[in-house]
């Protein structure tokens, strides 16, 4: 079974938010709430770079391993979801990943965290496949319909890759092969160690 990865190449990116914008309008996510979004490294500096960040799908989640209430699970082609009925938003999740992908609501008032919300590779939750109650709580469920997220069919320069972690290491390897330089493969070895 493949193994779902992302993988942003930060010499393609051009910092234009489609993939924010395609993720926010595809899932109807709340105000307040970013499941993906772009960040600039070195900004304003000789070799600035910029990224889409969002849950990386861990092969080992750290949010997973913090959650007192074991609310994440992880698919058997290795997306990492949660259920919403289980999560108390207690916030260790958010303090657990490298990524900062868990979210909370912030249309409470202060101090009031509300269930987490975060990226789901476009594959909605524990509730049944494209029904109208896994839409409202987790979104769009591409994978189901055999489609990717679509953050990565909107990026205009395919910098944002996203599928078979094998496929997407042999486009990533092409491409430095072809333009000869360094790797610029943020977040990939904090998220899929020694793979």
């Amino acid at each position: 079974m493949a193994r779902m990865k992302f993988l942003c190449d930060a010499e393609r990116c051009i910092e234009c938010n489609a993939c924010t914008v395609a993720c926010k309008n595809e899932n109807d996510v709340p105000w307040g709430v970013n499941r993906r979004r772009v960040i600039t490294l070195r900004d304003g500096e000789p070799g600035e770079k910029s990224i889409s960040v969002a849950c990386m799908h861990c092969t080992d989640a750290p949010c997973a391993a913090v959650c007192p209430v074991d609310c994440f699970y992880t698919t058997e082609d290795g997306i990492v979801l949660w259920s919403k009925e289980l999560c108390i938003g207690c916030g260790y999740c958010f303090y657990a990943c490298p990524f900062g992908a868990p979210q909370f609501p912030q249309d409470k008032a202060f101090g009031v965290r509300g269930k987490m919300d975060k990226c789901t590779f476009c594959a909605g939750g524990p509730l049944p496949d494209n029904s109208d109650e896994e839409y409202a709580q987790y979104g769009s469920n591409r994978i189901a319909e055999g489609k990717l997220p679509l953050c990565a069919e909107m990026c205009a320069t395919k910098a944002l890759l996203a599928g078979d972690g094998d496929v997407i290491a042999d486009i990533y390897r092409k491409r430095i092969l072809k333009r000869g330089g360094g790797t610029q493969t943020w977040g990939w070895e904090t998220a899929y160690p020694g793979g």
